[in-house]
């Protein structure tokens, strides 16, 4: 059976479009609920989310479909994804389910699950559920219908989660931060962390209206952070996005540092802390230097593909516990089940005072590829895979790159665009190299 609705991390897409509707996330919850009792008598759900309007409807929409299929729910209100992760795992509940569209702008909105575990779960209950979704909904009698409740004091138990991750030694006193919770479900949790470790607080992003999320702040806008690191004379800027689980972070130089690069010195900590690390995960757009910076220290990287459930996949797999993606999502198996953007920036911090260097100076040594990548909207009906001229676009900017660069063309798992992508020593070459496929790609 082929997937309908789910995509690389869960169900999004426009509210009031189809499948991003009050009735259809009725009919989700209901075909979820199902799946779940044909292995749990009486299963419970946790319902968290980030601060977009669209998120009241959406939550009362799938409440109601749990209840009808005699699901019991608890609601968190606004917590980060890490979050609903952690306290489904702690309260020893049957599912985590976060409605969130991450680090898309406030129209969009979506529905992303997660274990008993707190991970996210396989294709195989995915295809489950939209087979679920086909068949007619099956109303439980009144007697058995759901109960919901609110969850007490869900962001103060994330926020001792969080502090838990570090040393009992670490503090960040003297330090000061700056806090970008991008408006978003971090916002009243993220500087509470950073603050009760020790740190003095700048708050940025942090006044979410329901309309502002991702809006000009945040990991996918970090122009803001790096006026804010100045203005304020911060030693570090810290930006999640909307539901944040990842992490962009920025020094007071106002040097911008990716998740590539962070996961580098998450690594090359453990390594001084005499810890092993057999290997880590990446993805196919995991910048080369760091590759190469890894494999110069005895650490094997694989390539996985573009989305954190992938290097996930790829990180139980094999046994290890470090992986991500230049975007931020950033995976610490040792620390928690998924991707964390405060967990994540309090590894970095705890590393920077553990060896007593700035962060730069961690990462001497590894000069990143320029990348250049374009997002292509295709035609409809566009069958860019089979296009000649796609093709040898392609091949001619590979064969001109050599050994000196890369070349990946991927669908995105969230957006109806193409991402066309080059890396090359030469910047002005790949760019050259990335505009012709890009042009292909269009006209095909």
């Amino acid at each position: 059976m082929n997937r309908r609705h789910f995509g690389t991390d869960g169900i999004r897409g426009t509210v009031g479009i189809d499948p991003i509707t009050p009735d259809f996330v009725l009919r989700l919850g209901h075909a979820v609920g199902q799946v779940l009792r044909r292995t749990t008598v009486r299963p419970t759900v946790l319902i968290g989310k980030d601060t977009r309007i669209s998120g009241y409807m959406l939550e009362s929409a799938l409440e109601a479909g749990f209840a009808s299929a005699g699901v019991d729910v608890l609601l968190t209100g606004p917590l980060p994804t890490p979050g609903v992760a952690y306290l489904t795992r702690a309260q020893r509940l049957d599912l985590g389910v976060v409605i969130s569209a991450s680090h898309n702008a406030f129209p969009d909105n979506g529905i992303k699950f997660f274990s008993a575990r707190g991970e996210k779960l396989p294709d195989e209950w995915e295809l489950a559920v939209e087979a679920a979704l086909e068949q007619p909904p099956r109303w439980v009698a009144s007697a058995e219908l759901g109960r919901a409740r609110r969850l007490e004091d869900a962001g103060g138990r994330y926020i001792e989660f969080c502090k838990s991750t570090v040393s009992n030694a670490m503090s960040l006193r003297g330090m000061k931060l700056v806090i970008d919770a991008a408006h978003g479900a971090a916002y009243h949790v993220a500087p509470a962390v950073f603050h009760e470790l020790g740190a003095s607080i700048v708050k940025i992003g942090c006044s979410p209206d329901g309309v502002n999320i991702n809006e000009g702040v945040g990991a996918t806008a970090p122009a803001a952070l790096v006026a804010a690191v100045a203005e304020h004379r911060a030693d570090y800027g810290i930006a999640l996005d909307g539901d944040a689980d990842r992490l962009q972070l920025v020094d007071a130089q106002g040097r911008l540092y990716n998740g590539d690069e962070l996961l580098y010195v998450m690594a090359m900590d453990r390594i001084a802390q005499q810890r092993p690390v057999p290997g880590v995960v990446g993805t196919l757009m995991t910048n080369m230097a760091v590759e190469q910076a890894l494999a110069r220290q005895g650490v094997a990287m694989v390539r996985a593909k573009v989305g954190d459930r992938y290097v996930l996949e790829e990180l139980v797999a094999r046994g290890w516990q470090l992986g991500g993606e230049g975007s931020g999502h950033l995976l610490a198996l040792d620390r928690h089940t998924t991707g964390d953007g405060i967990v994540s920036a309090l590894q970095i911090l705890q590393a920077v005072r553990r060896r007593g260097q700035t962060l730069a100076s961690l990462l001497e040594g590894v000069a990143l590829f320029p990348q250049t990548l374009i997002n292509v909207r295709l035609r409809e009906g566009s069958d860019w895979k089979n296009d000649p001229g796609m093709r040898d676009a392609r091949e001619t900017a590979e064969r001109e790159l050599g050994d000196g660069g890369r070349v990946l063309v991927r669908p995105s798992g969230t957006e109806p665009v193409l991402r066309v992508m080059v890396e090359a020593r030469d910047a002005a070459q790949g760019r050259r190299c990335a505009e012709r496929i890009a042009a292909a790609a269009a006209a095909a």
